[in-house]
C-alpha cells in the first residue's frame, strides 16, 4: 500500500483566534495527535506575539512534547529572530517560511518585499543546514486576490530558483481558497513535470463542497504530500467567506485510505479528535 504525507496544521487552525488557549490544552491535543498516530505537525511558530499573540507560548509548547523520535515537528518562522529562536527551540525538527508569489500578499503578511525575501530564504537555507529542516510555503501558487502578476511559468520559476538555494521541501499553497481544481492540477503536474514529485507538496484552503475535489486533483498530478486541520478549522482570513477552511482532516484521511492510500493514522480516533478541535474554536474563536 503505498503512503501519504499528511501534514496536520493546529498553528493554521489557531494563529487567528482571538483568545490565548491556555499552554496546557494546546499540549494536551497535540499529544492526542501523537497518539493517534499523525506524525508531522504544523503545530507554532516563532513571530512576535504582538503580532500573533496565540504563539506566544511557543518554546512551552514544544518543552512539554515527547521527543520527536522519527516524527516531524514544524514551526513557521518570517526573519532571522524568528529563526535564531527556533533553533535554540527544545524537541524542533523543521522550520517553515511562508514566501508569497503575490508582492502585495508577501508584504502584508512577512512586511518584506519579494527581493528583500530571497536573501532571507538564502540565509535560512545555510542557518538551518545540519540542524533543523526547511519547508519554504510557496503562497498564492494558484494565483492572488491583488492582480498581482501570476502564471504557471513563474510558479516554477520559484521553485526552480527555491530549489538552486538547496530548497528541497516546497509546499504549494493555495492561501486564497478559491483555486480552482482544474488550476491546482495544472500548476502541480508542471511542477511535477518538471522537478519530479519529491519533496512538493499541497497546502490548500477549501470550501466543504470543494474538499476532494481538490485532493483527487492533487492526486492525480502525483503529489502525496498534503495538509489541514481537524474539523476544517483555520484558513485564509483575506478569503472574506467563512466557509473557505483547511482540507478536513476527518474528512480526507478516509478517503485517501479507501484510495489505497496508507497514512498511518488511527481512523477511529478522528470523529472524537475533530470535536475537540470544534471545541477549542467555539471556546477561543
Amino acid at each position: 500500500m503505498a503512503t501519504v504525507k499528511w501534514v496536520e496544521c493546529p498553528r493554521d487552525a489557531w494563529q487567528g483566534f482571538s483568545r490565548f488557549i491556555p499552554t496546557e490544552e494546546k499540549v494536551a491535543f497535540l499529544k492526542n495527535l501523537l497518539e493517534a498516530g499523525f506524525r508531522h505537525l504544523d503545530l507554532t511558530s516563532f513571530v512576535s506575539p504582538r503580532w500573533v499573540p496565540q504563539m506566544a507560548d511557543a518554546e512551552e509548547v514544544l518543552k512539554s512534547l515527547p521527543p520527536p523520535e522519527g516524527r516531524t515537528y514544524l514551526a513557521i518562522v518570517a526573519n532571522e529572530r524568528g529563526l535564531e529562536r527556533a533553533l535554540k527551540a527544545p524537541n524542533l525538527t523543521h522550520v517553515g517560511y511562508p514566501f508569497s508569489l503575490s508582492e502585495t500578499f508577501q508584504r502584508k503578511n512577512t512586511n518584506r518585499s519579494l527581493e528583500e525575501s530571497w536573501p532571507l530564504v538564502k540565509a535560512m537555507v545555510e542557518g538551518t543546514r545540519g540542524r533543523l529542516g526547511l519547508v519554504v510555503y510557496l503562497s498564492m501558487a494558484f494565483g492572488n486576490p491583488y492582480n498581482d502578476p501570476w502564471s504557471v511559468e513563474e510558479v516554477l520559476e520559484a521553485v526552480a530558483r527555491l530549489r538552486e538555494l538547496g530548497v528541497e521541501e516546497i509546499a504549494l499553497a493555495d492561501t486564497y481558497g478559491v483555486a480552482e481544481a482544474a488550476t491546482i492540477k495544472e500548476v502541480l503536474q508542471a511542477a511535477v513535470a518538471r522537478f519530479g514529485p519529491e519533496g512538493l507538496g499541497a497546502h490548500l484552503h477549501a470550501r466543504p463542497q470543494g474538499v476532494l475535489e481538490k485532493v483527487e486533483a492533487v492526486l492525480e498530478a502525483g503529489i502525496t504530500w498534503l495538509e489541514g486541520a481537524l474539523a476544517g478549522v483555520g484558513g485564509c482570513p483575506f478569503a472574506g467567506d467563512e466557509l473557505v477552511g483547511n482540507l478536513p482532516t476527518e474528512v480526507v484521511l478516509p478517503y485517501l485510505e479507501r484510495r489505497g492510500l496508507r497514512t498511518g493514522v488511527d481512523l477511529a480516533r478522528l470523529p472524537l479528535l475533530a470535536e475537540e478541535a470544534a471545541r477549542l474554536k467555539a471556546l477561543y474563536a
